[in-house]
């Protein structure tokens, strides 16, 4: 650990509310706690400031901040680039009562594909029919998603698997009903290089992995997963 003298409060962009990974109001979720404990390892303290998506990296362009939770795929010239923190994982989600295979793009053919905005943009080669066949719905809120999939609204949902889980724990504890059985259907190899929290200064970055570093050796990362996602 670093001395009191030498310890900072590092204000990071962070996007708005994406639970589990980040809750805004409590200034808490998995992405959060994992960076904020990181940063602890050191001393450091964690500031989060909440923009759009598309504005995190502007925000640290700008000098708004200190640092950001990634780069959303515009290079940061003059930031430092940290190990992942955590891993966005998105695949396609059917009811396991359909018997639904998706294996390539063709199997979406007359299927209705619920997903965060944005999506027919990120992976074109796997929504381009259902977006021009209007087969395509982006819902912001993603409890509603989970909602009308079980309600069999939609045929598949597009979603991070672990934002599901957390949505369908949500639902299970309001309800007091259990969800139904899902397929889960891996359709990209997810890069973790892709999405990486970016520091301006350097000696901060080498803190950060660090602690990071520390938390999975000790078991703490995947107890902050858990505290979210365990029902």
């Amino acid at each position: 650990m670093c001395s009191k003298a030498s310890s900072q409060e590092i204000v990071m962009a962070f996007s708005q509310e994406i639970p589990p990974y980040i809750i805004e109001a409590t200034n808490s979720g998995i992405e959060i706690d994992i960076i904020s404990a990181a940063l602890a390892y050191k001393g450091h303290t964690l500031k989060p400031l909440y923009f759009p998506l598309g504005r995190v990296p502007i925000a640290f362009s700008n000098h708004l901040v200190d640092a950001a939770m990634g780069d959303m795929g515009i290079q940061l010239e003059d930031g430092f680039y940290a190990d992942p923190a955590v891993i966005y994982d998105n695949i396609f989600i059917t009811l396991k009562s359909r018997n639904i295979t998706i294996n390539r793009p063709s199997d979406l053919d007359s299927l209705y594909v619920a997903s965060f905005q944005s999506a027919e943009k990120r992976y074109p080669d796997w929504l381009n029919n259902v977006v021009k066949e209007n087969r395509f719905f982006g819902v912001s809120d993603q409890l509603t998603q989970v909602k009308l999939l079980q309600l069999g609204r939609y045929d598949v949902v597009l979603c991070d698997r672990y934002i599901f889980k957390y949505f369908v724990n949500k639902i299970e504890l309001q309800t007091e009903l259990e969800f139904s059985d899902v397929d889960e259907h891996n359709f990209i190899t997810v890069d973790p290089m892709n999405y990486r929290p970016v520091f301006r200064s350097e000696k901060i970055r080498d803190d950060f992995n660090l602690g990071l570093k520390y938390l999975k050796e000790s078991g703490e990362f995947q107890k902050i997963y858990d505290q979210y996602l365990e029902s």
